[in-house]
């Protein structure tokens, strides 16, 4: 395979670091475009090109960029139809793809979690293709929003695709991203878990309907692998893939892997959902599974993970337990008193 020239904006977070390496590991020729606030440990090799204007939103590219002509543009974190389309205009003609990190939140099933959404009149398959329907209600969290960079303005993943998408003249490609864990996640999505293992509870509650629930996830590595392989893959053009492990297990099963991981033997206790404490309710409905169809990267482009499933869940507990000092173990909102007097009721 020939050597790409690939641009990465924004390559020195949770999945772009991961995302360069992998393309630099391939032989690809790699610039990131970065503030230079965060300065991970990349290949030599890679170019660094260092702008406030790199700041989240990205709106504005360096003359440097603009004039240089890449294979491909991946946007890591695009927020929507505003950066989306700076990047359309700034690439045009200039590049030969331009490739787009979405998420799930775009379908309608999504919506449906955190009640923006009417429930369907009919039955939906049980897992989301992408041709699944999208959401009807744009700006979900409203159009400002907390998230791990600040506060952010006008997220909507749906306008990042349509920009992505719609430029004939400048084909795209869309990655659909599950719920992403691993080292260096700042979400900490499975630390509430991890927190009660490593205080050795003897249980763990769930809500019924949470329990039964399926939501795809992705350990960050395999996550930047699948990038990279829709980034150097020009079949990939015009196409949009949903990203993620295969099967996706409930809620309960992934809480049962993680205690397998951290050595935890303890159980899982269900209750009925509006009788679990309030600190452990949270804003989804758990009405719908947000499950996602993977054939489609894994047959067109040959995605398999690297890291097994097991694999990432013990990498992932080892670095929660490393990164939760005093002060985060504080944070984390626990309640162990009332936790066990809904054990006791149940």
């Amino acid at each position: 395979m020939p050597s790409e020239q690939v641009l990465v904006v924004g390559g020195t977070g949770f999945v772009g670091a991961l995302l360069v390496r992998a393309l630099h590991g391939l032989g690809h020729d790699v610039t990131v475009y970065h503030r230079g606030r965060h300065e991970p440990e990349l290949p030599l090799g890679v170019r660094h090109v260092r702008s406030e204007s790199a700041a989240i939103p990205v709106l504005h590219f360096p003359d440097e960029l603009r004039r240089a002509e890449f294979s491909v543009v991946v946007l890591v974190v695009p927020l929507g139809g505003a950066d989306a389309g700076a990047a359309v205009d700034a690439f045009r003609g200039r590049a030969g793809r331009l490739v787009a990190i979405s998420s799930g939140d775009v379908y309608a099933a999504y919506g449906e979690l955190i009640g923006t959404e009417p429930a369907p009149g009919k039955a939906r398959p049980a897992l989301l293709a992408e041709s699944a329907p999208l959401r009807s209600v744009l700006y979900p969290y409203g159009r400002r929003v907390e998230g791990p960079w600040g506060e952010l303005r006008d997220y909507e993943k749906i306008l990042v695709e349509r920009a992505v998408l719609g430029d004939a003249a400048l084909p795209g490609t869309v990655l659909r991203l599950p719920k992403v864990y691993g080292p260096g996640d700042v979400q900490h999505v499975f630390a509430p878990y991890v927190r009660r293992m490593a205080d050795r509870r003897p249980f763990i509650l769930l809500g019924e309907r949470q329990a039964a629930w399926r939501w795809t996830h992705g350990y960050v590595e395999n996550v930047a692998w699948a990038v990279a392989l829709a980034t150097i893959d020009h079949r990939a053009a015009g196409r949009t893939y949903n990203v993620g492990e295969q099967p996706t297990p409930t809620f309960a099963e992934r809480v049962r892997a993680l205690g397998h991981a951290a050595g935890w033997q303890g159980e899982i206790v269900t209750v009925p959902d509006d009788q679990l404490p309030g600190h452990l309710r949270g804003p989804l409905t758990h009405a719908v599974d947000l499950a996602y169809d993977t054939t489609a990267i894994r047959s067109e482009l040959g995605y398999e993970e690297p890291v097994a499933y097991e694999d990432g869940l013990r990498r992932t507990v080892a670095w929660e337990r490393d990164a939760m000092p005093a002060a985060n173990r504080a944070a984390l909102d626990v309640d162990y008193a009332a936790e066990d007097e809904t054990r006791d009721e149940w």
